[in-house]
């Protein structure tokens, strides 16, 4: 189970297959190993293949787009009317949404079944996806360690056969960081390319949705689905259509890789690294020269990320007090008591942290000290990128420091647990595109991630190189041995 999109949606041009029988198959693999890896939070194979049977009817009247019939997942992050939307949290745990998200409403327009929610970290708060009221979800290279976050259930179940591809979104690299430990590969696009509307917020200036699938040709059709202007989201920015597989056959020759000095030193495992010099020579094989850059500001992308990511959060989870909709604490003595005890009880620890952070740094007295001078930060990353542009056309780099470690490992220390983000996060500052590779694994087998930065409105060109390296090398095209039964 595990072809891409492209061989997919040839299986049913040639009507060799279904899409209610591939949406079968893709349900009893689910049946049979979700139970291990506790990537999908919700399931209702009625309504997928009834979307399956509807697909399968347009096909049969030459109608619907190359990917029609093809099932995706999507992150239970996306409001899907009908379904159940958690968040992975207890607080929305039983939250039924009336309305699709865009995103939602695009695939629907292309016909793809919807296989389930996958299993998330609470309100996308966390980088292991053991924040999730639901429980963690396991890497399926080893289910005894994580698979990132907090798009966890949508790498793991790519990753595992679960789902061809998966949407996921990405604050601080939570699409990157889960994609790199998963072996799969994951993009985030500039921001505003892909509406958040009917994305429940974590942290509205950093948010953004993107795909999740084998390889970046898959990403590039995916991204052709998702990505489009939507007049609800005010940061939803109106272009041209564009088609992001355009480039992908391109050669590589002349292509410009910058080499950031502060992504090759202390912290960087030495197997990653390995494997990232390794696909720099690669690189070089196929054309492209390397450029030595500096990005300084980056160093303080986490503190800055720390400060500005929790300031939104405490705002954006204020309406969770169990009046209007979401959990209620069952018992309260009056209105006050009634607020409290419903997020006491509602939200787990890690958002209860966040919260606390954010309403403390936006508070009289500290919003100049902390969260002023964050958003000066943020301006100084955003031009270090800027300036780093000027001397390449893509940077690379590591994705994570290191590849999957074990459930529990950095749960008692929250600040090495945000230290897994620290390529990702300046990303999001600047609101440029990044995306992630696999291109090797360590000496206990577990997948390594490489990353690509580009310029704003860059993704083809990523996409471009990340396909090129994907056609040379076929660190992508390995799976996990699991066994359905």
């Amino acid at each position: 189970m595990n072809h891409t999109l492209k061989r997919l949606s040839s299986l049913l041009a040639e009507g060799k297959a279904s899409s209610v029988e591939l949406c079968q198959d893709y349900l009893a693999r689910i049946a049979s190993l979700n139970p291990t890896l506790n990537a999908f939070v919700t399931t209702d194979p009625e309504r997928t293949l009834a979307e399956a049977r509807a697909a399968d009817a347009l096909r049969a009247e030459g109608k619907g787009g190359a990917l029609a019939g093809v099932p995706v997942a999507h992150k239970d992050i996306f409001c899907a009317e009908g379904w159940r939307t958690t968040c992975g949290s207890r607080m929305l745990a039983d939250f039924v949404s009336p309305y699709d998200a865009h995103v939602i409403e695009r695939f629907k327009a292309a016909a793809m079944p919807c296989l389930g929610k996958t299993n998330m970290d609470e309100f996308a708060m966390g980088s292991s996806n053991e924040t999730s009221f639901f429980g963690p979800v396991r890497n399926p290279w080893d289910t005894a360690r994580v698979p990132g976050g907090s798009s966890g259930g949508s790498a793991a179940c790519v990753a595992a056969g679960l789902a061809p591809a998966a949407t996921g979104t990405d604050t601080g690299g939570s699409i990157r960081q889960p994609a790199a430990l998963c072996g799969i590969t994951g993009l985030k696009p500039t921001y505003g390319v892909v509406s958040r509307y009917g994305m429940i917020a974590f942290a509205s200036s950093l948010d953004q949705a993107g795909p999740m699938a084998r390889d970046a040709e898959d990403c590039a059709l995916l991204m052709n689905v998702m990505a489009g202007f939507d007049p609800r989201d005010s940061t939803s920015l109106e272009r041209d259509t564009e088609d992001y597989a355009r480039d992908l056959d391109k050669p590589l020759t002349g292509l410009r890789v910058g080499l950031p000095r502060e992504f090759f030193g202390a912290g960087l495992g030495a197997e990653t690294a390995a494997a990232v010099e390794a696909a720099i020579g690669q690189l070089r094989k196929l054309g492209a020269t390397t450029v030595d850059i500096g990005l300084p500001n980056s160093r303080l992308s986490v503190a800055a990320y720390y400060v500005l990511a929790p300031a939104e959060a405490s705002s954006n989870l204020s309406r969770y007090d169990g009046v209007r909709y979401g959990y209620r604490a069952p018992e309260y003595t009056d209105l006050t008591d009634m607020y409290e005890r419903t997020r006491a009880e509602g939200f787990g620890a890690e958002v209860k942290r966040r919260i606390m952070i954010g309403t403390y740094v936006l508070s009289h007295g500290y919003y100049d000290a902390y969260y002023l001078q964050a958003q000066k930060l943020r301006r100084l990353i955003a031009r270090d990128f800027a300036e780093a542009f000027r001397q390449c056309d893509v940077i690379l780099g590591p994705t994570a420091p290191t590849t999957a470690f074990r459930l529990g490992e950095k749960t008692a220390d929250p600040v090495e647990m945000y230290l897994s983000d620290i390529y990702t996060i300046a990303v999001n500052l600047a609101g440029l595109p990044g995306m992630s590779l696999p291109c090797g694994f360590d000496g206990q087998g577990l997948p390594i991630g490489l990353q690509l930065i580009g310029d704003y409105f860059a993704e083809a060109r990523m996409l471009n190189v990340a396909h090129q390296y994907q056609l040379a090398t076929d660190w992508h095209a390995r799976a996990p041995g699991l066994d359905a039964s």
